[in-house]
């Protein structure tokens, strides 16, 4: 008797790769939408450490001027095209098109989280050496912080910019995660994208300077500790740019996802950096 003929069935709707589609950090910058122009200038005023003053001996009293810092950001055009023919799209598994249009966006959300990290790295205060992290490690550039009159009152306004070695080590630490100390729990409920202790947004990411997620060793991790008021973030509109087509003399589809953005940091006293090592999680 001889076998039958087997079909074989494919699935319509394709599996994702692993890879950060969405921007993890723009949400921690000052962000400003532009209706036109190829740079931004972010202006930073303070009263230049001005102390009161007492009428002087000619009856007058001594006026201030406000202490001014601009900083410029300069656009820069990114775009994420994806093409494929006609031919392609009909003989591939799956909605090749909509594929297109969800890599282009991923594209570039990893291009915003880029060029945030480009501009937190040039921040020139730091921890020390580096090290595995603990609530010392932590308090250390909290008090950094402080110490540079930075308002850590506003849980809104402060984050940490942490590696995955990083959010390993401090969750295993009583104080982030027992209920003794934390209304919000790590290790109960949804997984969530950021997770607030100490008055701060903790947000993990694979990607900073130095750490495996970004190709290195995870001995010499950058992460953060900051001020939203301490780095911002422009682009030409509050989201991004996706056009979907078709190119009917090529018989090609095609998506494409564009925007003018860039960063700058504003504050360095704003920015702590700390040197983490992630090394004892690398896979053997």
């Amino acid at each position: 008797m001889s076998d039958p003929t087997f079909t074989v069935e494919y699935r319509k709707n394709q599996i994702a790769t692993f890879e950060q589609r969405y921007s993890a950090l723009r949400v921690a910058c000052v962000q400003e939408t532009m209706s036109q122009g190829g740079s931004l200038v972010f202006q930073v005023s303070g009263s230049g450490s001005a102390t009161v003053v007492t009428r002087g001996s000619n009856g007058q009293i001594p006026y201030f001027t406000t202490d001014n810092t601009q900083s410029t950001v300069t656009l820069v055009e990114n775009h994420a095209p994806f093409e494929r023919t006609g031919f392609n799209i009909f003989a591939t598994q799956g909605d090749m098109v909509g594929v297109m249009h969800d890599e282009a966006v991923g594209t570039l959300n990893r291009a915003i989280d880029d060029a945030v990290i480009a501009q937190l790295d040039t921040a020139t205060l730091d921890t020390g050496a580096s090290q595995t992290a603990s609530v010392q490690l932590v308090m250390h550039a909290r008090t950094i912080l402080s110490n540079n009159k930075v308002d850590l009152t506003n849980p809104d306004m402060i984050y940490g910019i942490v590696s995955p070695g990083f959010m390993a080590y401090i969750m295993q630490t009583p104080e982030f995660s027992s209920k003794d100390y934390v209304d919000v729990r790590p290790f109960e409920g949804p997984t969530r994208r950021m997770l607030r202790w100490l008055n701060v947004n903790w947000i993990e990411h694979p990607a900073l300077t130095g750490s495996v997620g970004a190709g290195s060793t995870g001995v010499s991790e950058k992460c953060y500790l900051l001020h939203r008021h301490a780095i911002g973030h422009a682009a030409n509109a509050k989201d991004m740019k996706v056009a979907v087509g078709y190119d009917e003399k090529q018989d090609a589809s095609w998506a494409r996802a564009s925007l003018w953005h860039g960063a700058k940091k504003l504050q360095n006293t704003g920015i702590v950096q700390l040197l983490h090592d992630s090394s004892a999680f690398v896979a053997t």
